[in-house]
């Protein structure tokens, strides 16, 4: 899974790696980890503005929610599901980049999880990188606001995540920069499933 990530460069750093622009640069804040469960807005690409850098908040919510409760449990979407699921089927069309340069993870030392390693996880190649997303736009029934929302597409593990993630063996999916488009066009999930991934290395923490 992925419940927390990292985004601490600058906005020049992002900019230069997406050629894109932050449409609310003052908004942006870099921070050494993100926690999912706080369901913060972070930067990301959509399909339909590939050119600007948004921030949307992390927790999808479909359209036909009647409240914001959902958001708990999407998170992540399961790639083998995504066209399966009430909360996802909806949005599998509706592409993003989810922009980052690391995520955590915890190595479960014993069989209950009681004890656990962290790992901070970044690719190899990318110092900024970009997971696979996708968004939805939800109106509070409520408050009549807009909201904008995400959620980070996993996979099954690779053979270094599996030793690491070792109580659920999953990982986010990870664009190749030369895939970032293919991806924003829409071309078929199951072609980001595993076993496509990036070549990836884990620092304890």
């Amino acid at each position: 899974m992925c419940f927390r990530t990292r985004l601490n460069a600058k906005i020049i750093e992002i900019e230069k790696a997406f050629e894109a622009r932050f449409m609310e640069p003052g908004s942006y804040q870099p921070q050494e980890e993100i926690n999912g469960f706080d369901f913060s807005s972070n930067p990301v690409i959509t399909d339909y503005a590939p050119g600007e850098i948004l921030l949307y908040n992390w927790g999808l919510i479909p359209g036909w929610a009647k409240n914001d409760n959902l958001k708990k449990s999407t998170l992540n979407a399961r790639i083998e599901t995504l066209t399966e699921k009430p909360a996802f089927r909806n949005s599998v069309e509706n592409r993003c980049l989810v922009i980052a340069n690391g995520y955590y993870e915890w190595q479960w030392l014993d069989e209950k999880g009681k004890q656990k390693q962290k790992y901070l996880i970044t690719p190899v190649k990318e110092e900024i990188f970009a997971f696979a997303g996708i968004y939805s736009s939800w109106r509070d029934p409520v408050t009549r606001n807009f909201l904008n929302t995400y959620s980070i597409v996993t996979t099954r593990a690779n053979e270094l995540m599996s030793e690491i993630h070792n109580n659920k063996e999953r990982m986010p999916v990870i664009i190749r920069k030369e895939d970032r488009q293919a991806w924003l066009e829409k071309k078929p999930v199951e072609n980001f499933a595993f076993p496509y991934e990036v070549e990836l290395k884990a620092t304890k923490i």
